[in-house]
Parts: C-alpha cells; sequence; structure tokens
C-alpha cells in the first residue's frame, strides 16, 4: 500500500478511536445514572447522533500530536518513536478517563458535567478528602480502570504496532508524506473548530433535548471540561473585582430593588395577552429617529413609537448577543468578562418570562435565522424550556441566505406564519439578522446612508421596513388585536453619533411596548426611567399581573418607586449610569475613562457601581452551588 494512504488510514483510525472510546463513556454514564434511559426514552439513540460532530472537533485536537508522531515514525521505524507514541496517547488517553470518570462521580452530588469550579475544591485538597466517602473513591478508580481498559482493546484493534512497521522506502515516498502531513494537520484543526461556517463549534452543537441531562451526556466530557478550563484560566476575578465588603455591598444593592413594587400604574387593558418578542439585532437608540439625532432610519419604528410606550432611557447590558438574549429572556444582569449562557450549570438555576407564563397556560417559541448555536443561545433556550425552537434549518428551502442568517423579510415572513399556527395564549419571540455585520441585506442600490457606520445604517433602514411590513401583515391577523409586542435591541452599535463603545452613551438602547391591549390614554407615552434590558422582565410581569420574585435583579420600570440607574460591562470594565450622571471604568488601566458625576456625587456613585458588580458576580459564582 502506498505510504501516504497508511498515513491517511493512521490518522483516520485516531479519529475512530477517539469516537468509539467517547460512546463507551456515554453508556457508561448512562448506565451509573441509569434514569438517563428513563429520560431519553426512544430518543436516546439520537444522543449518539448529535454528540458526532463535538467528538469529531475533540479527536481532532487530541489527534495532533499522535498524528506529529505518526508521521515521523514513517521515516523511521525507531522503537523509540513507537514508546513515543503509545506514551503520548496513553497520556491523552489518561486524561480524558479522568475527566469522565470524575464527571461520573461528581454529577451525583453537583447535577451537572464537570467544570472549572473542581479547582475551587483542588485548591483545598483537604476539603476533598474530608467530604469525598471511601465509596467514591472506589468507584473513581474502578470507572478509571475500566475505561483504560476499553482504551487497550480499541488500540490492540485499531492501532497495534504493526501498523507502524511500513517506513517511507524512497525519496519519492517522502516528498508524497511532507506534503500529505500539513494537510492532515489542517483537517485537523478544521474538525476541531467544527467546519468551515462562520462561527466556530461549541457545545450547544450536541445539544437537541428540553432534558438537561440528556444534553450532558451528548456533550463530550473532555470538550466542555477544556472548554470551562479556559474560561476558568481566562480571567482572575481577584484582580478586577472591587475591593469592598461583602457586608457593606449587600448593603448598597439591597435597597436598589427591594422597594415596594405594588403599584397600580397600568399601561395594559389585558391581563393575558398574547406577548411577541421581536429582538433586534443591534438596534442602538443612537441610530432610532425618535430616540436620538440620527433622522430618517427608522421610519416606521418611530411611527409605532408614537402608539405605543417607549423606554428611552434603557442600556443594554453587555456588548454581545447572548448576554442581550438572556437578559431579556431571564432578567440577568450583564457581568464583566463572563456570559451565563456559556455556563449550563449556572443558567440552569435561572428562570425565564416563558417558564413563569407556562402555568398560566402560554405557549411559547423561539425564531431565529440564522445558527443559535453561538454563546450557547440554543441551549439555554431549549433547557429553559421553549415549547419550540426554530432556526435557520427550519427555514424553507430556496430562500437567498446571507453569511449568517436568512434576511429579516423572510425571517418576519416565516415568524408570521409561526405565530399564526399557534394557539393563544402565547409568547413568540424572534431574533432578527440583517443589521448584524456583514450587513448582507438585499441591496437596491438606493442606500442612503453615506460614511461613518454607513453600511450598518444602511441595514437598520432595511431591517424597520421589515418591521413595518411585519405589522401591516399582522393587523389582518385574528390574535393582532389581543397581542402585544415588545421590541428590544439585544445589544448596541457604532452609530454615526457614538460610533465607539467608549461611552455609557453608546450603550443605550430601545423598549417598546406596541399594540391594542395598550391603553389609548398611554399611547405615545415617553418613559425616560434609567434601566436595561434585565429590567424587561419584572416590568412586564407586573403587567400581566404575576409575581416577578425569580428576577432578583429585575426592576419594574413604570413602578413609582422604582431606582432610576443601569449597570452595564463594557470591554474589560463597567459601566453605571443614574440621573446624575454616569461612569465607566477599565480593568486594565484600573481608571475611570469617563466621569460625568460631580465631586460630590461620584464618591456614592462609585460605590454603587462596585457594589453591584461583587453583588452580581457573587450571585453568578454561587448558582452552581446552589
Amino acid at each position: 500500500m502506498n505510504i501516504t494512504k497508511i498515513l491517511i488510514r493512521n490518522f483516520l483510525l485516531l479519529l475512530v478511536f477517539w469516537i468509539l472510546l467517547f460512546d463507551v463513556q456515554r453508556l457508561l454514564f448512562s448506565i451509573i445514572h441509569y434514569d438517563v434511559f428513563e429520560k431519553a426514552s426512544f430518543s436516546f439513540p439520537l444522543i449518539f447522533i448529535y454528540s458526532l460532530r463535538l467528538d469529531l472537533a475533540t479527536a481532532g485536537f487530541l489527534s495532533v500530536i499522535p498524528l506529529f508522531v505518526v508521521f515521523l515514525l514513517k521515516f523511521n521505524n525507531h522503537k523509540g518513536l513507537r514508546i513515543l507514541f503509545y506514551v503520548v496517547f496513553g497520556i491523552e488517553i489518561l486524561a480524558v478517563s479522568i475527566i469522565h470518570s470524575a464527571e461520573v462521580n461528581a454529577y451525583f452530588e453537583w447535577n451537572h458535567k464537570l467544570t472549572s469550579r473542581v479547582f475551587m475544591h483542588l485548591s483545598n485538597p483537604d476539603e476533598v478528602f474530608r467530604t469525598a466517602d471511601y465509596s467514591m473513591t472506589i468507584y473513581f478508580t474502578l470507572f478509571l480502570l475500566f475505561e483504560g481498559i476499553v482504551a487497550y482493546f480499541i488500540i490492540k484493534k485499531l492501532l497495534p504496532a504493526r501498523r507502524f512497521e511500513v517506513v517511507a522506502a524512497n525519496w519519492k515516498d517522502r516528498s508524497f508524506l511532507l506534503l500529505a502531513f500539513p494537510l492532515l494537520i489542517g483537517f485537523c484543526f478544521l474538525f476541531a473548530r467544527g467546519g468551515w461556517q462562520q462561527i466556530p463549534i461549541n457545545i450547544d452543537s450536541a445539544c437537541f433535548s428540553k432534558e438537561h441531562k440528556i444534553n450532558d451526556v451528548s456533550i463530550n466530557s473532555t470538550y466542555f471540561f477544556g472548554n470551562s478550563y479556559f474560561l476558568y484560566m481566562k480571567t482572575d476575578f481577584s484582580d478586577i473585582l472591587p475591593k469592598i465588603e461583602e457586608r457593606k455591598s449587600e448593603k448598597i444593592v439591597q435597597p436598589l430593588f427591594d422597594f415596594d413594587r405594588n403599584h397600580e400604574n397600568y399601561i395594559l387593558t389585558d391581563s393575558k395577552p398574547n406577548l411577541v418578542f421581536v429582538i433586534l439585532e443591534s438596534w442602538t437608540a443612537n441610530a432610532i429617529g425618535c430616540l436620538s439625532n440620527t433622522k430618517g432610519a427608522t421610519p416606521n419604528f418611530d411611527k409605532l413609537a408614537k402608539e405605543g410606550v417607549l423606554f428611552s432611557n434603557i442600556y443594554a447590558t453587555n456588548t454581545t448577543s447572548e448576554i442581550g438574549n438572556t437578559s431579556i429572556l431571564a432578567g440577568y444582569p450583564g457581568i464583566p468578562e463572563v456570559a451565563i449562557s456559556l455556563y449550563p450549570e449556572k443558567h440552569r438555576k435561572i428562570k425565564s418570562i416563558n417558564q413563569l407564563l407556562k402555568p398560566y397556560g402560554y405557549f411559547s417559541s423561539y425564531t431565529f435565522a440564522g445558527d443559535l448555536k453561538y454563546g450557547n443561545i440554543e441551549s439555554f433556550i431549549v433547557e429553559h424550556q421553549f415549547d419550540k425552537v426554530l432556526d435557520e434549518d427550519d427555514f424553507p428551502a430556496g430562500l437567498e441566505h446571507g453569511k449568517l442568517t436568512y434576511h429579516d423579510k423572510d425571517l418576519f415572513k416565516f415568524f408570521l406564519q409561526e405565530i399564526n399556527s399557534s394557539k393563544p395564549p402565547f409568547m413568540q419571540c424572534a431574533f432578527t439578522g440583517s443589521t448584524h455585520a456583514p450587513f448582507d441585506y438585499p441591496k437596491t442600490g438606493k442606500e442612503k446612508w453615506k460614511g461613518a457606520e454607513s453600511d450598518f445604517m444602511n441595514s437598520i433602514q432595511y431591517s424597520d421596513k421589515c418591521i413595518g411590513e411585519f405589522i401591516k401583515k399582522a393587523k389582518k391577523q385574528k390574535w393582532y388585536k389581543n397581542t402585544v409586542f415588545v421590541f428590544v435591541a439585544d445589544h448596541s452599535h457604532g452609530s454615526p453619533e457614538f460610533p465607539e463603545p467608549y461611552s455609557t452613551k453608546f450603550f443605550r438602547i430601545p423598549i417598546l411596548i406596541y399594540g391594542e391591549p395598550v391603553q389609548k390614554s398611554k399611547r405615545g407615552s415617553v418613559y425616560k426611567n434609567i434601566g436595561s434590558q434585565a429590567d424587561l422582565a419584572a416590568t412586564l410581569l407586573h403587567q400581566l399581573r404575576i409575581k416577578s420574585d425569580a428576577f432578583k435583579f429585575s426592576k419594574d420600570l413604570l413602578s413609582p418607586n422604582v431606582k432610576q440607574f443601569a449597570f452595564h460591562a463594557t470591554i474589560r470594565g463597567y459601566g453605571f449610569i443614574n440621573p446624575k450622571g454616569s461612569l465607566l471604568y477599565n480593568f486594565d488601566s484600573k481608571s475611570y475613562t469617563e466621569n460625568t458625576f460631580t465631586k460630590t456625587k461620584f464618591q456614592k456613585s462609585k460605590s454603587h457601581s462596585e457594589a453591584l458588580f461583587l453583588e452580581y458576580f457573587k450571585n453568578f459564582d454561587g448558582l452552581d452551588k446552589k
């Protein structure tokens, strides 16, 4: 057989080895945690299908070094190189088996996959030995031994020593090897990335069930732990957390959220309307005519604002979509340097709006015209019990697809059909995409905007037109009269006024509540209370006469007693705004890059921002420990 074909075959056998081992680990986990079979039922085989892409990505990572040694063996079948191959391979197998064996054990206590939390415990080994009983140690050893034995037999079958006996005998064979090896390494990294698509693969690709335990079995344990470790190592929170006593921070923060929430300021005539959320990709308030000095891009939104209830002082909690979605849907704040959607073991402990509506008979659905796996948005939505989740794979064939999503016009057409097929009451959500870079909406050649941020401004003009057409068609539907529309941006974006995210004004976004159930006397109202997306949950639930206690950090913006402020994370820092001014703090320079407070007001506002950051982080850090 050609020497190059042998190298390629060895490469493929390496990938097959890892995938087989990962599947054996899944079976072991499912047997030990046997309720997996009950929860999965007939969908159990799907675990091995949905897990394949992430398994292949992990196999790509793990195959790089062994493949390099195999490549060397094709030039010289030295005994030392053969030993090196099995040593490297053995170390990787040991690491993978330790991670999984520990996970099988820890799952009984933690009820989630093994994460970087383990390092918190290992930093106090005495605690580990005192809290772990003998049976856990015995089981861990048995699991590790079992996986090692399985790996040994798979190696013996797929990669015995005789596979490495054939070497390149002449310059022609060696030349082909030198050409083939870089290509194979390239394939390793391509598999590790998950393919050519715009967004690299992440743990979301293996999630398909509403049962988090099924998703945990499907998600590759080694990949999940490696991802968690990377996030763990990325930031040293001891360096960026404010130096403020916990009791003091609690005392400062409690009054900001703990106020009398009972009030009669209702803007809706119906306490059980249908809800249609339109989450607007990158819609900054600084590009909207009724909210800024930039006129002409959003005539349809401006018209809706005159007929609805507009909140004009709302700030995005962060700069990315996954954080914006969790803030909107779960009333959770933005925290510097972390995104809760990337931590399933944490986000499972918080509630979302649709979960609180479910006991009242609400059907919930979420529609996106692109790939929802970015930032683990899909797993967050699925595991928070949305009844239906639709993405680009569910759209009809033949539509023009941009680089990231189908265009907004097709999204709204598809979304309208989805709403029409729903039984009231419902909570329908759509997440737009045409205003996301590279702004590849259908061009007409009559784009209005030139100069700074012209591509974005022209895309928002297109998206605004699509919204106008959507509302025009919605008005003809039976469900329209009893439906409240909520328009809210996921985060902000550069505009002609504020092109860069270095001021608090950059982060301002819209919230608009519109529809027939809005009281006629309230239509056209503009509320100037300062808040964030995270405040939408409590605000809306009070209008529905539903308690919002589950949203600890969400405040009712329509309450006459509400405390006006917003906290948001930035790139390597955070910001704080209240009626007296605003500030931005940068972790790297350890200084305030913006401060509009007077000297007398600054110290109090500084304390408020630091206390909020600390309390938010404490809550986030403790979610998986509850």
